[in-house]
């Protein structure tokens, strides 16, 4: 039983129809599922995502009315997107100062190219060169060209106060490999420790950074609410079985139709999930046309016209 490498990471957006814009058009982001929060249905839940909606390849949104995010430590600090090469994040670099979003120069961390960028809400997000290893799907009507194209989500990087109760549950509970560490790049001397899951490889990584002096961080928009950890389908039960038995307090089995969940705090508050592969995107649409109509789970049909009437249009 192993987790396989980043599912999904669901941030929170308080502009969704700005948003919508810029990871779709900016970004050239497909969105993969056009739904709502199944705990509050007043709030959009949109998925960002490759051609085929493929996991690890899922950046979701919350649509929530709230202040920005005051940055601190207790928190996911940096959402890392994976593109091809050398050219690729010199592409980046040219486009994204041409539509004038915060972007930095390329630099090399943890020995990868690295383009840092905040889109129009402060989420901090980089471009990791990943060496184009592995499959990728790019979405033909993307306004961005296929070989430059985001190709899943990388390593995530949180911050704690103190790495050792995280270092923890992140190695013991959860089977990860701590691997190397490297400085970290907008605090010196604070370090960063890179942990791998599964197979390995930028989309099965995350990076922790113990920083101490830092406030603690006040959720909102331009933040992070949460990441989500792969497990293939038929170790979804084993691993709530293992939760409960490594005594780790957590939401029991949550169906989310697209995929399965669970979810847990880790000791220094980041909220957790561990999520299943399948059965997917594509059980309730057609792969054509996902994301092109507003989707609820069966449960949440009953209440269609009345969840849908309280939603404002993204276009």
């Amino acid at each position: 039983m192993e987790l396989l490498g980043i599912h999904h990471l669901t941030a929170v957006s308080a502009r969704i129809r700005e948003n919508y814009r810029f990871y779709t058009q900016t970004m050239g982001m497909r969105l993969v599922k056009r739904s709502v929060n199944q705990d509050d249905v007043s709030a959009y839940h949109l998925f960002y995502a490759d051609a085929h909606g493929t996991p690890g390849t899922d950046l979701t949104f919350f649509d929530w009315p709230v202040p920005a995010e005051q940055r601190g430590t207790h928190a996911i600090t940096r959402t890392m997107l994976r593109v091809a090469g050398t050219e690729t994040l010199a592409w980046w670099h040219e486009h994204l100062r041409a539509q004038g979003v915060k972007v930095g120069e390329c630099v090399e961390r943890d020995g990868r190219l690295s383009l840092d960028l905040e889109d129009p809400e402060g989420q901090r997000l980089t471009l990791v060169d990943d060496g184009g290893v592995g499959t990728a799907y790019p979405w033909e009507r993307s306004p961005v060209p296929a070989a430059q194209q985001i190709r899943g989500l990388g390593p995530i990087l949180l911050s704690v106060p103190k790495l050792q109760p995280t270092d923890m549950v992140l190695r013991q509970a959860l089977g990860m490999r701590q691997v190397r560490q490297y400085p970290h790049a907008e605090q010196p001397g604070h370090t960063v420790y890179v942990y791998e899951m599964g197979p390995g490889g930028a989309g099965a990584r995350l990076h922790g950074a113990e920083q101490p002096g830092l406030p603690a961080t006040r959720p909102g928009a331009g933040g992070v609410h949460h990441v989500a950890f792969r497990t293939a389908d038929d170790q979804y039960d084993a691993w709530a079985e293992h939760l409960r038995a490594v005594r780790i307090p957590n939401s029991g089995k949550v169906d989310r139709y697209w995929f399965r969940s669970l979810y847990f705090r880790e000791p220094n508050g980041i909220l957790f999930e561990i999520a299943s592969d399948g059965p997917g995107f594509s059980v309730d649409e057609d792969p054509a046309t996902l994301g092109e109509k507003i989707v609820l789970a069966p449960f949440l049909e009953p209440r269609r016209a009345e969840i849908v009437a309280n939603l404002k249009p993204l276009e």
